[in-house]
């Protein structure tokens, strides 16, 4: 078993949340919590301790025509990984990594989610800087990064997790975020436009842990469609992207673009299953389509990843025109064979084999096609949708 440690000047600090203190000796601006505990401790950890990417390619000009994008999620660090290799040999203009990018909160197969210093997560980001698939795919393609639990560092976590600060901090030093824009403020989420009016593409990175609510345990553990979790119920408090992220997001849709893609970590469409996903808190799933709705955006395209299986969604109910989803998962964390899982919305089957998403764009044909491929490369699912389906003109 893997021992703890923790520093006395932490100690200190946690007992100072825990500790009663007689009224007038209590510290004007002392510690009022176990996060705000811990945000001391932290802030006094240098930025040489956390770990750093190879350096990568610059994103693409402003002004740049893009028109495929690569997505993939759940690449574990300890594992090689054929579809990184593969993703380093592909001609696109970016890849996106959206969630479960390393499993900093395992050691081997065991739970590691007590340790203040987040040592597994900070090994984890190290293990994969080394790894040569990863330092090939930095040389070769811009990329853009969204986290999920696993590289959060606490499985299914939300925003109770109270070491999300050094997370936080990890995740933005390795990936060189620290002075951009996710750098600028709590949560890791941020944007990029590219390409001219009328070819205009926008990626929205959505954080959908530092402020989430907590899920709500299922009644039926295991049982096929409440495996983890069921929806909360209207009356309960829900929370996904925080206030100041809904704010920013309502301000990022009324920007101008012609396709926008964005990236959740969580699926957003579904509703068969129960695991995490976004209708687990419907009235936040709700909220999202409500907010895109009333800002006039159109050309809105979702993205996500953490579920070890490749799907593809369209919903015509839920926007203005037709909603549509690629989900990419996994790169090396495959577990299953076949699935039988099928959503209402759905298009064709799952595809449980390790792969990676494409997003194509054809400005001549105005379509976009979602596609999932294999590790060799292969499209084997696809979906194509014409611009005016998703309200482009």
């Amino acid at each position: 078993m893997k021992r703890i440690f923790v520093s006395s000047a932490l100690a200190a600090l946690l007992g100072a949340c825990t500790t009663p203190i007689a009224g007038p000796t209590v510290p004007e601006a002392g510690p009022v919590s176990a996060k705000a505990a811990m945000d001391l401790y932290y802030a006094s950890i240098p930025d040489t301790a956390l770990p750093v990417a190879p350096a990568g390619v610059a994103l693409p000009d402003d002004g740049q025509v893009i028109s495929r994008i690569l997505l993939g999620s759940c690449n574990d660090e300890e594992k090689e990984s054929a579809v990184l290799a593969q993703i380093a040999r592909q001609e696109a203009d970016l890849f996106l990594m959206v969630g479960d990018n390393v499993y900093g909160d395992l050691d081997g197969k065991a739970y590691v989610n007590n340790d203040p210093d987040l040592g597994e997560l900070r090994a984890a980001f190290e293990e994969l800087s080394g790894r040569a698939e990863f330092q090939a795919v930095r040389a070769a393609l811009p990329m853009m990064v969204a986290w999920d639990d696993h590289d959060y560092g606490v499985n299914d976590g939300g925003g109770a997790f109270v070491f999300r600060t050094l997370a936080e901090r990890i995740h933005e030093r390795f990936w060189g975020l620290q002075d951009e824009e996710a750098g600028q403020h709590e949560g890791t989420y941020y944007a990029k436009s590219f390409g001219p009016d009328g070819q205009r593409v926008q990626i929205i990175m959505l954080d959908t842990r530092s402020f989430r609510s907590e899920l709500t345990p299922t009644d039926a553990w295991g049982q096929t469609g409440k495996e983890r979790y069921v929806p909360a119920a209207d009356s309960t408090p829900q929370e996904m992207l925080g206030a100041a992220q809904w704010q920013w997001l309502e301000d990022q849709l009324r920007a101008p673009a012609d396709i926008r893609l964005i990236a959740s970590s969580i699926q957003i469409l579904p509703s068969v299953h129960g695991w995490e996903s976004w209708d687990k808190l419907p009235a936040e799933r709700d909220r999202l389509f409500e907010t895109i709705d009333k800002s006039g955006a159109t050309g809105v395209v979702f993205l996500s990843g953490d579920r070890h299986v490749a799907f593809l969604y369209e919903d015509d109910r839920v926007l203005d025109y037709k909603a549509a989803e690629l989900t990419t998962s996994s790169m090396n964390v495959s577990f299953i064979k076949t699935s039988s899982e099928q959503d209402a919305r759905q298009v064709g089957a799952g595809f449980p084999l390790e792969n990676f998403g494409a997003v194509e764009i054809d400005w001549a044909g105005q379509s976009v096609t979602l596609n999932i491929l294999d590790a060799d490369g292969a499209v084997v699912r696809e979906n194509r949708v014409d611009f005016a389906a998703i309200g482009v003109d």
